[in-house]
């Protein structure tokens, strides 16, 4: 071959690029690690992984596995959780009859086969796809349908996209802490002089906005689109756990400054009424919103709903993978990315006409953070709403501080409403 000097150099240059990709698409020895939860788990969930799911290896928790031709319930977790997030729910929907099954989201924990480079391609990190990732996970663990899918934070407008997509798969939805308002809206009849629809401020056009007050404050789904936010976090000064513990803390209904309730817009100062974990001081990070919000040791000795095995648990596999793939979801699937908005206004006019529920903590601020979400999720983007539930005692984390209440809602549903499909 007559190749040139430049030629050479390029090449190069490709073989250096081709092989920093392939490091950084997650590959995990798993005999080198403790079992995953280190001995936390209820008895009867299992741990493993299932191969050539939409091209990763997924790890799953799985409960109810036992006898085959159960109907399947798929959850889907939250940020920053895992799996291991519904470890509370998951023995009570398998007594009720369930194959319950809860995996590691792409881009978090033990799920492998994900890019986790900040620069990563970030279409498989879309809405499309993410709900592709659901439906392999349950072909291959031979369902065809699942009785409720159910999404947590993050998870639930995966889940929500999910049941509104194929509701032929996904036969019932339960949202919780984050409302769907449904796909973006197509210009209408514009053609006949009717005006467009209003355009929604922008995130960037909201933090410009904070960034005016006194004290200056940011959006933190912009904050945890930046390359800074994975190493903020993980190398947090006060530790992983502690940052992990703070976090939790701040979130959930024992933090007693969390008063949610309905916002009348979304401008500045509207949303300067949400604490600063949402709405973050400019000048801080993540880690230090977190820090300020520490608890004290005898809080931690007695905190019942996550105890400090647990939280070690998210410590050592957010110290393995890092921040960055589960972050991803903030840059692809919520904000303005033009191209996620492209493949979501293929469904605009569409709802969830499969049976809904919502289910969040009463002191839970994601509820509200959206001004106007809750209103267009009960009322357009889901027709076949059965419940809208605010539980007593939690926070953003409701199905760890109070399992058993949220245990209580998923079966009554499945019961009343899942399984007459």
């Amino acid at each position: 071959m007559n190749v040139n000097r430049r030629d050479l150099l390029k090449l190069g240059a490709l073989a250096t690029l081709s092989t920093r990709v392939r490091a950084a698409i997650v590959q995990t020895d798993f005999s080198k690690l403790p079992p995953y939860g280190n001995g936390t788990l209820p008895s009867g969930i299992r741990s493993r992984h299932i191969a050539n799911v939409n091209g990763m290896t997924v790890h799953v928790l799985e409960a109810g596995y036992e006898t085959a031709g159960r109907p399947a319930v798929l959850l889907l977790h939250g940020f920053p959780e895992l799996a291991y997030s519904w470890r509370k729910v998951m023995p009570a929907l398998a007594a009720s009859g369930y194959h319950v099954i809860a995996p590691d989201q792409r881009g978090y924990g033990r799920t492998l086969g994900w890019d986790d480079s900040y620069d990563a391609d970030p279409d498989p990190f879309r809405i499309l796809n993410m709900t592709r990732d659901a439906m392999a996970l349950i072909y291959a663990l031979g369902h065809r349908s699942v009785a409720m899918i159910v999404g947590h934070d993050a998870g639930a407008p995966v889940a929500s996209w999910a049941a509104l997509i194929r509701p032929d798969v996904f036969r019932s939805v339960t949202i919780m802490s984050s409302p769907f308002e449904g796909p973006p809206s197509l210009p209408f009849d514009t053609g006949n002089s009717a005006p467009p629809p209003p355009r929604a401020i922008s995130d960037d056009e909201l933090d410009a906005e904070l960034a005016k007050l006194n004290p200056p404050r940011k959006y933190y789904q912009n904050y945890q689109r930046t390359r800074d936010a994975n190493d903020d976090m993980l190398h947090a000064p006060q530790g992983l756990h502690a940052f992990f513990r703070a976090y939790y803390y701040c979130k959930s209904a024992d933090y007693k400054g969390n008063n949610p309730h309905p916002l009348k817009a979304r401008t500045a100062e509207e949303m300067a009424q949400i604490p600063t974990y949402y709405v973050m001081e400019k000048d801080k990070g993540m880690a230090a919103t977190a820090a300020a919000f520490m608890p004290p040791a005898d809080y931690i000795a007695n905190c019942k709903w996550l105890t400090e095995p647990e939280v070690d648990v998210y410590a050592a596999e957010y110290g393995r993978t890092g921040f960055t793939g589960a972050l991803q979801g903030y840059r692809v699937r919520r904000g303005s990315n033009p191209k996620s908005i492209g493949e979501m206004l293929t469904f605009s006019g569409r709802a969830i006409d499969v049976p809904s529920q919502f289910i969040a903590g009463k002191s839970d601020w994601g509820v509200y953070q959206t001004p106007g979400a809750v209103d267009k999720m009960r009322t357009t983007a889901c027709t076949n709403m059965k419940g809208f539930h605010l539980v007593d005692g939690a926070g953003h984390w409701v199905q760890q501080e109070q399992p058993e209440q949220v245990s209580a809602l998923l079966i009554q549903f499945l019961r009343d409403y899942a399984n007459r499909r």
